[in-house]
């Protein structure tokens, strides 16, 4: 027996057929902003980046899982240094405040000062007794010049310390403020004293430094979960990470991981000892959707910058309130921490976490090398001193 096919059914499927000599002219999503990268990582995954009034770059690479000889290191001759040194790298569990356990960020501040702040947790376990702290290094002598120990009045037992800023102005020696961006308990901003090392817990459990409800994020095509083999993906909720403060030190802003939304309050009532936990609730607002971010930075300016990893981009906020994406690029895969320097750059790291084994049914799907980028905003970081 003879079959024939309509001939409209014919045409159609010819024009259906892939043609191969098309596939490269396709139009695809335009890149914006030219990123530029500074530095290839083929060790472990680093997340914090800085750098000083004269250049140095530094790096930090917390303990998550990865082989982490140091947790600290400056980028130097085209290798990667531990930093300050050897031994303060080396945690050791009976000296937990004078030897470095995982740090979560490095920050410059104002008077080129470098600040570790060290988690005190690493794997994201439990925060060990007397680990959770800020370290100061002395850049002309490399040398540890202070620490000071976050008391238990802050650090919760589900406490992660992430990211922090610093006001040298406050005081006598400045503040830093601290984002708790915990994976089980209740975030919040850590407010420090820098001369005397004392610590006020503020919007501890705030709905602005917790996970949104609603929140699913969307990486790579595929929803960002924690995913275990023969179990139901489980959401990742993590509370407030990304910090800034403006240029006149007069608010600060933050955004918990799970969540698209970027909050301010102004310091002033993170400041007053004699402001309730209502009145600094009450004066936090909420400046709408920014996209997911990790990482939050601001500049001299008044310009807020913020991570998106899920556009793999960089979104900048100007004096008016108006967004503008500055960077969009594929090969930002996962935009973690943002730090501006003096030379008028943005730099970012992008170490592509979603990809890491908890979320990818135990597969770590990495490929290295990880990168530090950077990207021209004319712009300076925020000194405050």
């Amino acid at each position: 027996m003879k079959f024939s096919l309509p001939a409209a059914f014919i045409l159609a499927l010819a024009h259906s057929a892939p043609h191969t000599a098309l596939a490269g002219s396709l139009p695809s999503e335009h890149s914006i902003g030219t990123i530029e990268p500074v530095f290839t990582f083929t060790g472990a995954m680093p997340t914090g980046v800085t750098v000083s009034s004269g250049g140095r770059i530094f790096v930090n690479f917390p303990r998550w899982g990865d082989d982490v000889p140091f947790t600290v290191a400056e980028i130097r001759g085209g290798d990667v240094v531990t930093y300050p040194n050897a031994a303060a790298n080396a945690f050791d569990p009976a000296r937990p405040g004078e030897t470095l356990s995982s740090v979560q960020s490095v920050v410059v501040d104002a008077t080129d000062r470098l600040w570790l702040l060290d988690t005190g947790a690493p794997g994201f376990a439990a925060p060990i007794a007397g680990a959770v702290k800020l370290v100061a290094v002395d850049l002309k002598t490399d040398s540890i010049v202070r620490t000071i120990v976050l008391p238990t009045s802050v650090v919760l037992d589900t406490t992660y310390v992430n990211d922090v800023r610093f006001d040298l102005r406050q005081g006598s020696a400045g503040v830093a403020y601290i984002t708790d961006s915990s994976v089980s308990g209740p975030g919040g901003i850590i407010v420090v004293d820098l001369a005397s090392g004392t610590a006020r817990r503020r919007l501890t459990g705030h709905p602005s430094t917790s996970p949104d409800p609603t929140f699913v994020p969307i990486v790579e095509g595929e929803r960002l979960a924690l995913r275990t083999p023969g179990k139901a993906p489980a959401p990742f909720n993590v509370a407030s990470d990304g910090i800034a403060l403006s240029a006149d030190g007069r608010t600060l802003y933050y955004s918990p991981l799970s969540s698209r939304h970027l909050f301010s309050v102004p310091t002033a009532l993170l400041l007053d000892p004699a402001a309730t936990d209502a009145e600094v609730g009450g004066a936090v607002a909420d400046l709408g959707e920014k996209g997911a971010s990790d990482g939050l930075e601001a500049d001299d300016r008044g310009r807020v910058y913020a991570s998106d990893y899920e556009h793999n981009a960089i979104h900048r906020r100007d004096s008016d309130g108006a967004w503008t994406t500055i960077v969009h690029d594929p090969r930002v895969l996962w935009p973690d921490t943002l730090s501006v320097a003096a030379d008028g750059y943005l730099y970012f790291t992008a170490n592509q976490l979603h990809r890491q084994p908890q979320f990818q049914g135990n597969k770590d799907l990495r490929e290295k090398p990880y990168v530090l980028f950077r990207v021209r905003v004319d712009g300076g970081p925020v000194s405050l001193k």
